[in-house]
């Protein structure tokens, strides 16, 4: 993925490493489209940062992400980057399915068909493009997991192995497939995890991932070195000492 002169959609930027990402690749030289369920806050960003487009989108409902593409590529006809961004993470208890259920099924949802359904509504019009890229969003929890989120680990994980396998059925056409591999980072994705001493700062963690797409345009997966204590501890033969290490220090492995 070339770091200037996308255009760029990313739905599930209206806070966190969306919108910090956002923010950073339109100073690189993109034109950058950001995508959310709440209307105050895409007008707040609209109002905040002029040129940057804001469209309404719920990546849970099927009809919504249909209305959105058709909106972003009838404003937007040289997009050529999509980042499947949004995503959720609860905390879950599986002693009792009345527990946890419910969170599942949301978090899968969301996770993993909402991707798959935004990548569906723009792969036509991305393999028309001389130079595409779909940016996925897994997590160093697709390696490692976090014992309290077992529906979120594995929906990342699930993200993983799309990611592979889709840049081996698009290798024949100009789209590009790049996984972004977060470790915890400082956002509200958990409660009390924007303050958490064990996630690395959102803008360090953004200032890193833009570096590596700068330095790295071929680059398949895109890992900050906090993540890779996560990514390769199966490589490494570390694993079960990895598992250990983060269900011990992370203050939600209880």
């Amino acid at each position: 993925m070339n770091i200037s002169g996308n255009t760029i959609f990313i739905p599930g930027a209206t806070s966190g490493i969306g919108l910090a990402l956002a923010l950073e690749l339109r100073a690189k030289g993109n034109t950058i489209i950001v995508g959310g369920r709440r209307a105050d806050l895409l007008d707040k960003i609209a109002a905040e940062h002029p040129g940057i487009d804001a469209i309404k989108i719920d990546t849970t409902d099927p009809a919504s992400i249909d209305s959105a593409a058709k909106e972003v590529l009838a404003k937007h006809p040289d997009l050529n980057v999509l980042v499947t961004m949004a995503g959720i993470m609860r905390i879950e208890d599986w002693h009792q399915p009345e527990s946890f259920l419910t969170s599942a099924e949301t978090t899968v949802t969301t996770n993993v068909l909402g991707p798959i359904r935004l990548i569906a509504a723009f792969i036509e019009h991305l393999r028309a493009q001389p130079d595409a890229t779909i940016v996925t969003v897994s997590s160093g929890l697709a390696f490692a997991p976090l014992k309290v989120t077992p529906s979120y680990n594995a929906s990342k994980a699930a993200i993983h192995m799309l990611s592979e396998s889709l840049r081996l059925q698009l290798a024949d056409t100009t789209v590009k497939v790049v996984e972004l591999e977060p470790p915890a980072v400082r956002t509200s994705l958990l409660p009390g995890q924007e303050n958490s001493e064990f996630a690395m700062p959102l803008d360090e963690f953004v200032a890193e991932v833009v570096a590596l797409l700068e330095a790295q345009p071929d680059a398949k997966e895109i890992q900050v070195e906090r993540v890779k204590f996560l990514r390769y501890g199966e490589a490494r033969g570390d694993y079960d000492q990895v598992v250990a290490t983060l269900n011990a220090s992370d203050p939600h492995g209880r």
